[in-house]
């Protein structure tokens, strides 16, 4: 891998043949009161260079040659307004405002406004969802909690700030669906770099993929991939926000980014800090006190081994828009965190006490992209990662404890200790685990002209594994059991626009390779009858592949029709394969990939504007047929381990489904956002055809936004957020035969949870502040194995963004 690293990088600065002179032109569209525009069209005549203005109506146009152009603003619904500009040697960043004017017809028919960059990648015939990050960053909102609201996306999540999430598209979940950071598995970063800590405002969109995935991604995502975008402006702007609120919960992160104009040299860096006592109120069947006798007395009471941190950072340097790279950089990633643990994979009468997790990475990175290189159309993006990941379990303390935070009493009152010495069953443990990680995605992909581009990329992902227990004895410490994981995936995408861009297809083929090692010390008689220390190694190479397409046609004007298909392979993961004492997982040698025929069906209808008023709706029905699916054990519900888990191949099944949604605007004050979701997920299991139990089969959302400008300040606006949602009753375990009496023990009952938000932009847009109320009624809510989460919950945040120094 070292020398895949130094081959990337000398190849580079090989290509390094100096620079050419290249101008951006930034600024601000607004109408005569001030009030931005958003999605206004700006174009530089004489070149292909064209954008939209983003929600506050800026824009910025980079690698503009020297030269004398004229700029064009349009807006539907206002006039046209255009200023001469000249890029040299001397002027290479021009900012120009522009103020339009609002024109006196009135528009009865319906137009059709230009394509955002979200637009453009809904319309390419994936099920897709383009998730903007601008206006959450400003708020108290996590980028979970974001996702949360897209539809089709549910969040499982195992309790506060902090805790086990899992992630389900369409019925799928787990690690069914991949995480990717700028293309890069996010599970190479490590438990202490994950959505949980990384704040919207590093994020530029999020990208999200159902059932289908495209080839540049090139992972085996078997029900869909989340690709979480982070920013790679080459404009100067640094950015800070703190957020303080309930449960003791405090969130930072600073942004920045600054560029040598004349050389291209650029330096940016990031960091969050996260803490959360997750101290909050918790009730139901198992927050009880047992008292004399073995009485168990039903408690309201607050988490007390639930705190959470987490701390880290990015820092690179390198050189953006320069002739022989767009984006070139170095840098390093680190992160820490710590986590305490309140009970196993249920919510159990006696929690646990001073059991806790701790994790650290640190990562070497390389980012070099470049278009047209050596000729037009031919783009190459290479994203590796190389460094070590650490994991502690802690777990020494024998005393048990019940929910009020004292020790336990056994019924005739006296404070006992587990004979097994420790909070978890299995025995006392600081077991450790350390990783080195490896991956490198490389994308090449060449145009061959407008109707006809060719995609092959390859993602390469590699963990060596060292377990160790410093409560082990020297000798089991001596000889210790390693893990190694490689993993190669290739794709060929062909990509075609035809009938006047109104056919976009994509047909793609991908080829999986996994190599599994286990290699455990044993002591055997050599042929003198001594004993000897051997390996025991157990190599496992698969091999499978898979291919898809996509493919959306405009039957007319913004009405789109979209499909998709795609037999999907899913590889075990490390955890499924070696387990891990920290998520509570066994290990499972024995288990098979899962694989999955995925289709989606879908519209898209919009945005069509009349008057006032922007609408867009969009629908998709998608099927699953699965096969081996990787779950938790439906066979032993009943006798389920409610500390242990053990991931198994459950059988073949399908999910079914629709989804929709509808986003509406009213002269862009007025936001309505609406989704539903609902769904069957069926497996055969010992010849019965059954629900997958904890899978909430039917879910809403919903959202409003209102603007007020100019509110106590001029040039200032507020925002007011309400969101909405809806899950319904689910079980989290499966019925057991035809007798349903008791089943309602394992039902999480039916939710409904609404946030209120608002935030207040100062003058100068510098300056943002907002207070958040989730869960304002502070109804119960529940969520894998109906663990609660969180209730009512307060929250501020300051945040502060400069663009120009």
């Amino acid at each position: 891998m070292k020398k895949l690293l130094s081959a990337s990088l000398f190849f580079i600065f090989l290509s390094a043949q100096g620079q050419e002179a290249f101008g951006t032109i930034s600024g601000t569209v607004s109408d005569a009161s001030g009030k931005p525009l958003p999605y206004a069209n700006v174009l530089v005549e004489g070149l292909k260079l064209g954008v939209l203005t983003d929600d506050n109506g800026a824009y910025s146009i980079s690698k503009v040659p020297r030269g004398k152009y004229r700029v064009v603003v349009s807006f539907i619904g206002y006039g046209r307004r255009s200023k001469t500009i000249e890029v040299n040697k001397s002027i290479s960043n021009i900012n120009i405002d522009f103020t339009l004017q609002e024109t006196v017809e009135n528009l009865d028919e319906v137009i059709v406004n230009g394509k955002t960059k979200e637009t453009v990648l809904e319309t390419k015939g994936f099920a897709i969802n383009a998730i903007k990050t601008e206006e959450a960053s400003l708020r108290n909102i996590q980028t979970n909690e974001l996702l949360n609201t897209t539809v089709g996306v549910k969040i499982r999540q195992n309790g506060g700030l902090g805790s086990d999430v899992s992630y389900s598209l369409n019925g799928l979940s787990g690690n069914s669906v991949r995480i990717f950071i700028d293309g890069i598995p996010i599970s190479t970063y490590g438990n202490s770099f994950n959505l949980n800590s990384i704040p919207p405002s590093m994020i530029k969109n999020i990208e999200v993929y159902k059932g289908v995935v495209p080839g540049h991604l090139a992972d085996d995502a078997l029900g869909g991939a989340i690709n979480i975008v982070l920013h790679n402006d080459a404009k100067t702007n640094f950015n800070a926000s703190v957020s303080y609120g309930s449960f003791n919960t405090l969130q930072t992160s600073v942004n920045g980014l600054y560029r040598f104009e004349k050389s291209g040299f650029t330096v940016k860096a990031s960091l969050f800090h996260n803490y959360s006592d997750n101290d909050y109120k918790v009730s139901g069947r198992s927050v009880v006190v047992t008292g004399l006798g073995g009485v168990q007395t039903p408690i309201t009471a607050r988490r007390f081994n639930d705190a959470y941190r987490s701390t880290g950072g990015m820092a690179q340097i390198g050189y953006t828009d320069v002739k022989w790279a767009d984006q070139f950089f170095i840098g390093l990633t680190g992160s820490d965190d710590y986590k305490e643990v309140q009970h196993g994979a249920f919510m159990t009468i006696t929690p646990y006490k001073d059991r806790f997790l701790e994790s650290d990475a640190l990562l070497a990175s390389l980012n070099y992209q470049k278009k047209d290189l050596f000729t037009k159309g031919l783009d190459v993006n290479v994203n590796g990662l190389y460094g070590k990941r650490n994991r502690a379990v802690n777990d020494t303390v024998a005393w048990a404890y019940s929910w009020n935070g004292e020790p336990a009493i056994d019924f005739r009152g006296d404070e006992y200790q587990y004979t097994w010495g420790s909070q978890q069953e299995g025995g006392p443990t600081l077991a450790k685990t350390k990783r080195n990680v490896a991956s490198i995605r490389t994308g090449v992909s060449y145009a061959i002209n407008d109707h006809h581009k060719v995609l092959v990329n390859h993602v390469y992902s590699g963990i060596d594994r060292e377990d160790s227990d410093a409560l082990r004895s020297v000798l089991e410490n001596t000889f210790l059991g390693t893990r190694d994981l490689h993993k190669n995936i290739y794709s060929l995408t062909y990509e075609l626009t035809a009938f006047n861009e109104k056919l976009k297809a994509s047909l793609f083929g991908k080829h999986y390779q996994q190599k599994t090692i286990s290699s455990d010390p044993a002591i055997e008689s050599d042929t003198d009858g001594n004993d000897v220390i051997v390996d025991e190694v157990v190599i496992s190479n698969k091999k499978y592949d898979g291919y898809g397409l996509a493919a959306s046609y405009v039957i007319i004007p913004n009405i789109t029709l979209l499909t998709s298909a795609e037999k999907a392979i899913r590889l075990p993961n490390e955890t499924e394969v070696f387990g891990n004492d920290g998520d509570n997982v066994v290990a499972n040698s024995s288990i098979n990939p899962e694989s999955s025929d995925n289709y989606n069906l879908g519209f898209r209808f919009g945005s069509f504007n009349i008057k006032k008023h922007s609408f867009t709706v969009s629908t998709n029905v998608f099927t699953r047929n699965i096969k081996d699916r990787i779950g938790l054990p439906i066979e032993t519900s009943l006798n389920v381990d409610d500390e242990l888990i053990v991931y198994v191949n459950q059988g073949s099944g399908t999910s079914k489904g629709i989804d929709a949604q509808l986003n509406y605007t009213y002269n862009n004050n007025f936001t309505l956002n609406f989704n539903v979701s609902r769904f069957d997920l069926k497996i055969v299991n010992q010849g019965v055809e059954i629900d997958v139990p904890n899978t909430p089969f039917f879910t809403m959302n919903g959202g409003l936004r209102y603007s007020l400008k100019n509110l106590i300040q001029k040039k200032s606006r507020l925002n007011l957020f309400y969101n909405i949602y809806f899950t319904d009753k689910f079980s989290f375990l499966t019925a057991q035969g035809s007798n349903t009496v008791g089943n309602e023990f394992f039902d999480v009952p039916q939710q409904l949870a609404q946030d209120f938000g608002l935030s207040y932009t100062f003058p100068n847009n510098k300056f943002v502040m907002s207070f958040d109320i989730k869960n304002i009624f502070d109804e119960p809510v529940y969520d894998n194995l109906s663990v609660q989460k969180p209730g009512r919950a307060f929250y501020l945040k300051l945040n502060y963004t400069l663009n120009k120094f």
